[in-house]
């Protein structure tokens, strides 16, 4: 999976050392590659607002971090970020692989899927959907260079055009 091995080195590139996360098919390859790398320190959590919360701790005491999670979860997050991130200005990076399109099966992934632009935009919190690989490692890059300078969060959308979607509802549709 080159899209996984190019975001892990752009994370290494910015000096983004903590992965926080909640287990996903889609992500398992940024998630095992984070594990089997000693650079990072991953740690697994049981909800995506724990991620947060940790990701928000760990920059308070000088370490950088990502936190990934799926679409379903990012439902989670929304009182973290505007509650925690965006007024304390914490540069959260968080990687959400993209559910609720192309074909989804679970209406819970679609319903958040269709809410999480409109959230984010809401509470200004800067976005990107990958959708390509050659594109992708420039438009990481700069964005989260811009979330330390600005000291705002940036979430990273993984599109199945990307990804090449979850292999779960791939099955179910055949």
């Amino acid at each position: 999976m080159a899209w996984a091995d190019s975001f892990l080195r752009t994370l290494k590139e910015n000096d983004v050392r903590l992965v926080t996360y909640v287990p996903d098919n889609v992500l398992t390859p940024l998630i095992d590659g984070a594990a089997a790398d000693n650079y990072f320190m991953s740690i697994g959590t049981t909800r995506e607002d724990e991620a947060i919360g940790t990701l928000a701790g760990a920059y308070m005491g000088g370490l950088r971090g990502v936190a990934m999670m799926q679409t379903s979860g990012f439902a989670l997050i929304a009182n973290a970020l505007a509650s925690l991130v965006v007024p304390y200005q914490i540069p959260a990076i968080i990687a959400v692989s993209e559910r609720g399109t192309l074909g989804e099966f679970n209406i819970g992934q679609v319903t958040v899927a269709r809410t999480m632009r409109p959230t984010l935009d809401a509470i200004a919190v800067e976005h990107h959907t990958l959708s390509d690989e050659a594109t992708m490692p420039f438009i990481v890059d700069k964005s989260i260079k811009q979330a330390f300078t600005t000291q705002s969060p940036v979430v990273f959308i993984f599109s199945p055009l990307l990804t090449g979607g979850n292999p779960a509802a791939a099955a179910k549709l055949r």
